[in-house]
């Protein structure tokens, strides 16, 4: 499987180590060099307290990542001594990807689930269910690692913030046209953010799947008119989520087909040989991709099973009762985190929030007690935003190392020593929270999503709902089926009906329909410049 044309090939030669151009150096520069894993950890604090801030007051973890590396390239212009070093884009590269990692990490990963039994007045159980969150967020990042740039979550998909976190390296390096056009863009933004303009939508749109995204944004404006036009408020009734059950199990049977290797011995041969002519290739195989997957289900459910004993789960529940609680656990992590990275992946949006009250919604239709379903929730959350995050980072790193000449070894080297950097971010972040967390609930700063499943979970589950759930799965399930693996049609509708945010569906449409005018018009000229030669006749003469 051949990557798209405007990946590129790679450029005839690598640059001198430690140089700002595009082009990479033999050898990747590693996270753990001083001055790098320095402005790490010094960046991963901030990011991580930026975290905890906004989703403690607004209920929102920003993407950071921007901020880390703006911070890298000035540092990079200090001209004293090893500081220069930081002019590299790919130790850039490498400072993004650990302070965006310890802002999820710090707000959605850990202090959102420990907030759950917490808001639920159990306050014994917040150093447990961090303990399980910890897990959650290590499985979660591992499990992308593996599989990142397989069939099921290609690096040649849109991954927006890992677009823009590279642009941003890349401007910062070569100024310009560029730099200009960058500054204007992020003004606009500015000036769209204080008017409560959704203009990251439109942003999205220009760089995601068209089909996906014309999904998202008719769910957007669906969700936007359904209770002016129709009188019905979709998410009070759980249609989305119903949409989204339907759709989430067809992707999962779809990310199952995915893993196959049905090229065998043959398709590792080709790819060889294709990496050998120095086109870019997949760089996970079938093989590692089920192995990765296999390997989360595995780790997610051990994981599950430290939450049960360090909760007390063992003794209050039946011995079959534990045992389908810690399978469900386990299940429903990696089921979390695999929607969430596709949703992630073409739309920019991940719908953390609202995977993680589908679960919740079937632990009551299981009737699990309060303190178990407690549990389950917040250790569903702690996965998925990661595991979407990394995604981002590796996307940018993958865009800045292109270039490099031999391109796979290169790429692997990039890749492994960002899930370094990322690893060395989650452990800031894991002291903040450990740190911080107190301080903050008892002053009243509770998640906003933490107390909506804390009242979902003590409210208990309509009648009707489990009902309505299943009607709507259908219709979600045969979209997802009909778009297929590579357009997540059903995840993508279903996510714009969940996320619901006012007149963004106005500027994904507006920008595709931008981006479709757009592509004509080159299309257009390109034909119109293209060499057209006259018509002849053989009746005058065609030979000597």
């Amino acid at each position: 499987m051949h990557r798209t044309p405007a990946a590129g090939p790679p450029g005839p030669s690598p640059a001198a180590p430690g140089t700002g151009t595009a082009s990479a150096p033999a050898r990747h520069p590693r996270a753990l060099e001083p001055v790098t894993a320095i402005l790490i950890v010094l960046l991963s604090v901030l990011g991580a307290l930026i975290g905890i801030v906004l989703i403690t007051s607004l209920g929102v973890s920003p993407n950071t990542a921007v901020i880390g590396a703006l911070v890298a390239m000035l540092v990079g212009r200090i001209p004293v001594g090893a500081l220069v070093k930081m002019r590299s884009l790919h130790r850039q590269n490498l400072v993004q990807s650990a302070i965006s990692g310890s802002t999820f990490a710090a707000a959605n990963s850990l202090m959102t689930p420990i907030a759950v039994p917490f808001a639920l007045g159990r306050t014994d159980l917040v150093w447990p269910m961090l303990g399980g969150a910890t897990i959650g967020l290590a499985v979660d990042s591992w499990v992308l690692y593996r599989v990142f740039d397989s069939k099921l979550l290609p690096a040649t998909n849109a991954w927006p913030a890992g677009i823009a976190a590279a642009e941003t390296i890349k401007a910062g390096d070569s100024g310009g046209k560029k730099a200009v056009v960058l500054g204007a863009s992020a003004v606009v933004g500015l000036l769209g953010a204080l008017m409560k303009i959704p203009t990251s939508a439109a942003g999205v749109a220009f760089l995601g799947n068209v089909w996906a995204l014309l999904m998202f944004g008719i769910g957007l404006l669906v969700a936007q008119y359904a209770p002016t036009l129709l009188d019905v408020n979709l998410s009070a009734e759980y249609v989305p989520h119903g949409l989204m059950i339907g759709a989430g199990l067809v992707a999962l049977a779809q990310a199952g087909m995915l893993m196959r290797n049905r090229g065998g011995s043959k398709q590792q041969a080709a790819d060889a040989d294709a990496a050998d002519d120095g086109t870019p290739e997949l760089t996970v195989g079938s093989t590692r991709l089920r192995r990765g997957l296999l390997e989360g289900v595995v780790l997610f459910t051990a994981g599950a099973v430290v939450v049960a004993i360090t909760g007390g789960l063992i003794g209050g529940m039946s011995v079959p009762g534990l045992i389908g609680w810690v399978l469900l656990a386990g299940a429903a992590a990696l089921v979390h985190q695999l929607i969430v990275g596709l949703a992630a992946m073409h739309s920019g949006w991940f719908p953390a929030f609202a995977v993680t009250l589908i679960v919740l919604i079937v632990g009551l239709f299981l009737d699990i007690p309060t303190v178990p379903l407690a549990l389950l929730v917040g250790y569903t959350a702690s996965t998925g935003p990661a595991f979407a995050d990394l995604g981002y980072d590796f996307k940018a790193g993958w865009l800045l190392r292109r270039d490099a000449v031999p391109w796979q070894p290169y790429e692997m080297a990039g890749r492994r020593e960002q899930y370094i950097a990322q690893v060395l971010g989650f452990a800031v972040a894991l002291g903040v929270v450990a740190l911080a967390w107190h301080a903050f609930f008892t002053d009243g700063k509770v998640p906003p999503v933490s107390k909506v499943y804390v009242t979902t979970i003590t409210s208990g589950l309509d009648p009707h709902t489990m009902t309505t759930l299943l009607l709507w799965a259908i219709p979600g399930a045969l979209i997802q089926l009909i778009g297929g693996s590579s357009r997540q049609l059903g995840v993508l509708l279903a996510t714009g009906l969940l996320v619901a945010t006012a007149n963004a569906g106005w500027m994904v449409l507006g920008a595709l329909a931008v981006r479709y005018g757009y592509t004509r018009w080159r299309r257009r000229g390109v034909r119109t410049a293209s060499p057209r030669w006259p018509r002849s006749s053989c009746a005058t003469g065609c030979g000597p």
